[in-house]
């Protein structure tokens, strides 16, 4: 925490928390208005009530002229607060007024417990309770910049010596009283000071956050926008490569020509399958509304599991295991389907040929979970909690050899957050892994 004892915060954010410590202080000034009040009224109530022998007060004028003029005082400082409070931010000068009207308030709560403090006894020293009480609320309570504390701390040593002479103390009390005051106007500067340090460590660590926070938003909308169109653009070169190298197996080539055609198109579909991803990316981050639909979803599986069944370069064993009834969601199904791709993809480039996967689609609690169950190779414990970042560093080559962006998993968790689901991977090196998807459920 950052010290302000004697100097204010940076320039380029005072105004802005005089602003808002200023609108607190107007509040707790009202609070404090009908707390004092109140007290002021029991007691009122109290030596009128009760007969003369119980509440027989040391110095009872004075103290029954005080108590009245805290009585009528105090519902004017808080009509003027309230005043204060319907007009703040409206007016152009209502925070120089409102700064006015806090010192005010705080001179009279303090002059008042310097009168009760007086009242109690002709020597201060004897019983400062009520007036270390009144100065410890004003400094724990308001904020208050070092001047202000300052020309307070000069008010209550004026008003204090006043009194001193008032009741023609002789030199050896008035010389201790100051003392005393002096002690006393330390405390007070000191709290006053160390709360408005807190307060303004904590307001500065706020705007800092947020001003980190805008330009992390500009940063991440820039950088979105240049990836969808350095993405964009990049498809249609790589599409007329690919369209060139079509056109060329067309001929009859020697066998190095046809090989190294086969190698560009190959290329050309690794490129575009990775602009894809980064297309994907973007989308989802600009993305803030989806249309969904109500799926069903064991038909749905159903649906994508035949395409996968029938691709003839996915070699291995694909099982869907759903329940006998209908399970439904809210779902967009261009995306979703995009999840599930991402997942069997993945599957099958860590498992062996052959080797079986498993989707098993299910509900409990009004959870559905999808399941997509490989028995591969299988994620190292400490690559799990990467899995599901943007370009992780757990991306790893298959096991022929396809290479991996990064970016699959990332998708697809973005895609199944924006479903308001989760998705989770448990898994074992050797013997597989297992991706889960939670999705509310939607009873029909």
């Amino acid at each position: 925490m950052n010290t302000y004892y004697f100097k204010s915060i940076p320039k380029a954010y005072r105004a802005g928390y005089q602003k808002y410590y200023m609108f607190q202080n107007l509040n707790t000034v009202q609070v404090a208005c009908i707390l004092f009040f109140c007290l002021n009224l029991a007691i009122r109530v109290f030596a009128t009530v009760l007969p003369p022998g119980i509440t027989h007060i040391h110095n009872y004028p004075e103290f029954s002229a005080t108590n009245w003029v805290c009585l009528l005082v105090t519902p004017g400082f808080y009509l003027a607060g309230y005043q204060l409070i319907r007009q703040y931010g409206k007016r152009r000068n209502i925070v120089t007024l409102s700064l006015i009207y806090v010192i005010a308030f705080c001179v009279f709560l303090l002059a008042c417990g310097i009168m009760f403090n007086f009242i109690a006894t002709s020597d201060p020293s004897n019983s400062i309770i009520i007036y270390l009480v009144a100065l410890i609320a004003v400094a724990g309570v308001y904020t208050l910049e070092y001047q202000e504390t300052l020309l307070l701390t000069v008010i209550n040593i004026v008003l204090f010596t006043l009194l001193l002479l008032y009741v023609r103390a002789d030199p050896t009390e008035i010389v201790y009283n100051e003392l005393l005051l002096v002690v006393l106007m330390g405390i007070f500067f000191f709290v006053s000071r160390h709360v408005y340090s807190y307060r303004a460590s904590h307001h500065l660590q706020y705007w800092v956050i947020k001003e980190k926070n805008l330009e992390i938003e500009k940063a991440s909308a820039f950088k979105n926008d240049v990836l969808g169109m350095v993405a964009h653009d990049l498809r249609n070169p790589i599409g007329a490569i690919e369209s060139i190298a079509l056109l060329m197996e067309m001929d009859e080539l020697d066998d190095d020509t046809r090989e190294n055609t086969g190698m560009i198109k190959v290329s050309c579909r690794k490129a575009l399958s990775i602009i894809n991803d980064l297309l994907e990316v973007a989308r989802n981050d600009n993305s803030d509304i989806m249309s969904y639909t109500l799926v069903n979803m064991n038909d749905f599986l159903k649906d994508i599991v035949h395409v996968w069944q029938h691709i003839t370069e996915f070699k291995n064993e694909l099982v869907l295991v759903t329940p006998d009834y209908p399970v439904h969601a809210e779902i967009n199904q261009e995306k979703f389907h995009r999840v599930i791709d991402n997942l069997i993809s993945n599957a099958a480039k860590f498992s062996k040929e052959k080797d079986r996967v498993e989707i098993c689609l299910s509900e409990q609690n009004q959870q559905i979970y999808i399941e997509v169950k490989d028995h591969g190779m299988g994620i190292p414990p400490a690559l799990l909690p990467q899995v599901f970042d943007r370009f992780s560093k757990a991306g790893r080559k298959g096991l022929k050899g396809e290479k991996s962006t990064g970016l699959g998993l990332s998708i697809s968790r973005q895609i199944v957050e924006m479903h308001h689901g989760r998705i989770e991977v448990q898994s074992q090196e050797g013997i597989g892994s297992t991706f889960t998807i939670k999705l509310p459920q939607v009873i029909k």
